[in-house]
């Protein structure tokens, strides 16, 4: 059952499929507000809080890409899914990077983009208005804590942005040091995450870890590639 906490966002200027969509999500439950471009959008989360944006990449003005990585670089931490009609593998890999927690291709089926929001909101434990009021265990690796409790990761005190994504594949290697997982195994740990069959969404959120918490991410000390075999967390690089 989908709960009134989850509000959802979509930024697109094809108002017919926003319409569409707007209908489909209300029925389904969910609360869902519609904006055609990146200032309304800004205007929008001015004054609101959002659970997860479906964000299209091709808007008037800012486009969705830099929408995202903005956002992102601002430590917007909740869920985007972004949507495009360029569906080649570099233009997912770049929309993952700037920012995507999935990139869905247009046209998509409203069953499918349904089926990726609630695994999206799954990842996220807690509604944007309260994250952080419940206590759970925190992580701690050489200067770094990763806390459960807001999805928050800090180096010596000090807090590094993190996506949900980014949380979701960290929370896994801090709780099997010392373990090679495959792509496979880390897929299957990302609780929420539907896998497909294009997906490097590993390769794309390990080297983003990397270049946050490693002192050379080309020579990385804490999450290592083992060869033909997967990633392995050494706490104390």
């Amino acid at each position: 059952m989908v709960n009134q906490r989850e509000q959802l966002l979509m930024v697109d200027d094809d108002r017919k499929f926003c319409q569409v969509v707007k209908n489909y999500f209300k029925k389904q439950g969910f609360q869902i507000d519609v904006v055609y471009d990146g200032v309304a959008m800004n205007q929008y989360l001015s004054k609101r809080t959002v659970d997860l944006i479906i964000l299209d990449v091709m808007l008037p003005g800012e486009n969705g890409l830099s929408l995202a990585q903005r956002l992102r670089a601002t430590d917007y931490q909740q869920a985007i899914i972004m949507l495009s009609a360029a569906t080649e593998e570099v233009d997912r890999i770049v929309g993952l990077e700037m920012g995507a927690d999935n990139y869905l291709p247009k046209p998509v089926s409203l069953r499918e983009l349904l089926a990726h929001v609630r695994a999206s909101l799954r990842r996220n434990p807690e509604p944007a208005q309260q994250a952080g009021k419940n206590q759970f265990k925190s992580h701690t690796f050489d200067s770094f804590t990763l806390d459960t409790a807001c999805h928050r990761l800090t180096k010596n005190e000090v807090e590094i942005n993190i996506t949900e994504n980014e949380y979701s594949l960290l929370q896994v290697f801090v709780t099997h040091p010392h373990e090679i997982l495959s792509r496979d195994k880390l897929l299957n740990f990302m609780k929420g995450y539907e896998y497909m069959p294009y997906d490097r969404i590993i390769d794309v959120n390990i080297k983003r870890l990397r270049n946050k918490i490693e002192t050379n991410p080309k020579a990385p000390s804490y999450i290592r590639t083992i060869r033909g075999k997967g990633y392995l967390f050494s706490p104390q690089g």
